[in-house]
C-alpha cells in the first residue's frame, strides 16, 4: 500500500501539558496526520479509526507495556481530531505486577487542547486454557467492494480496503466486512492491536442503522474487550447498531481475523438528523 495516516516530526522540544490530569513520567511524539485519515463529513476532521491506532500505539510504546498484553481499551473522542499536526503522548497510571493501567492523549499543538485520550488495562502475557477460534468460515476473498455513498468524501475510506460478506454503508441494518489498513505511521510495521484499532471504530458505519443521507451517529467514544492480538492484516467486523428512543444508539461488533475471534467493541452515538 502506499497510503500511510500520519508521518512523524520527531520530538516536540516543548510538548504542551496535557489537560487531562497528571503528566509526569510521560513522554511525547510529534506527527503529521496525511489526508488518509480524514473522515467522510468534513476533510479537516479525521475519521474515529487513524487516532484510536495512534493512542494505542503510544501506549504500547511504555517500557511497562512490553511483556504485557492490552485486555481493555477505551478511547474517548473529546472534539474533532483535525487533520494536521498532533502530539501523542502517553504515561502510567497504576503500576502493578499482575496488571497495571495505561493512558494515553493526543493533543492539538494549534488548538491548544488535548482532542483524544484512552485508557488501557495491560495484562501479563502468558499461556491460557482457551484455544484460538472457531474461524469465521469466510475470509477476505469471499468479500466484495461496494460503492460509499456519493455524498461522503475519500479519506479514510478511500485508504482502507473494503471486502463486504454481507450489507453495506448503504443498506441500513448489520454489517460483516473485511478491512486491510494501511501503515498507521510512516515508515514503521504497525501492531498487530493498532491496526485492529484503526479499523474497528468503523462498527457504526458498517451496520448503519439509518439513511446515511438522513441521520448523522457519532460515535464519542469506543470500547474494545481483547481477547487475543489479530494475526494478518485483515480485520473482520461483524457489525450491528441499536437505537434508542432518543439520540443515543449503540454499534457493537465481534472484530475476526482468519483464525477467529479477537476482540469485542461498542461505542455511543449521538444520533441526529442531518
Amino acid at each position: 500500500m502506499t497510503f500511510c495516516f500520519y508521518t512523524p516530526t520527531g520530538t516536540p522540544d516543548d510538548a504542551p501539558a496535557s489537560t487531562c490530569g497528571d503528566t509526569s513520567g510521560q513522554f511525547s511524539e510529534g506527527f503529521l496526520a496525511t489526508s488518509s485519515t480524514a473522515g467522510p463529513w468534513a476533510p479537516g476532521a479525521q475519521h474515529g479509526g487513524p487516532p484510536a491506532g495512534l493512542l494505542l500505539r503510544a501506549i504500547e510504546r511504555l517500557p511497562e507495556a512490553a511483556d504485557r498484553v492490552v485486555g481493555r481499551f477505551t478511547m474517548e473522542l473529546l472534539g474533532p481530531v483535525p487533520v494536521g499536526p498532533l502530539v501523542s503522548s502517553a504515561r502510567l497510571e497504576r503500576p502493578g505486577r499482575s496488571v497495571a493501567m495505561a493512558s494515553s492523549v493526543l493533543h492539538d499543538p494549534v488548538a491548544g487542547r488535548d482532542v483524544a485520550s484512552a485508557r488501557a488495562w495491560l495484562f501479563p502475557r502468558g499461556t491460557g486454557p482457551g484455544e484460538v477460534g472457531p474461524a469465521p468460515g469466510h475470509g477476505p476473498a469471499s468479500g466484495v467492494r461496494r460503492d460509499t455513498p456519493g455524498s461522503w468524501l475519500g479519506g479514510y475510506t478511500d485508504a482502507v480496503e473494503w471486502r463486504w460478506v454481507s450489507g453495506s454503508v448503504t443498506e441500513a441494518g448489520p454489517g460483516v466486512v473485511w478491512m486491510r489498513a494501511p501503515d498507521l505511521v510512516e515508515g514503521e510495521e504497525t501492531s498487530p492491536l493498532a491496526r485492529l484499532m484503526t479499523c474497528i471504530d468503523s462498527a457504526s458505519g458498517a451496520s448503519a442503522a439509518l439513511d446515511v443521507r438522513e441521520w448523522g451517529f457519532l460515535n464519542t467514544e469506543l470500547t474494545v474487550h481483547v481477547l487475543r492480538e489479530p494475526v494478518g492484516e485483515w480485520v473482520c467486523l461483524d457489525a450491528e447498531t441499536h437505537l434508542g428512543p432518543g439520540s443515543v444508539g449503540i454499534a457493537t461488533s465481534t472484530a475476526y481475523d482468519e483464525l477467529g475471534p479477537v476482540a469485542r467493541s461498542s461505542q455511543a452515538l449521538l444520533v441526529v438528523p442531518r
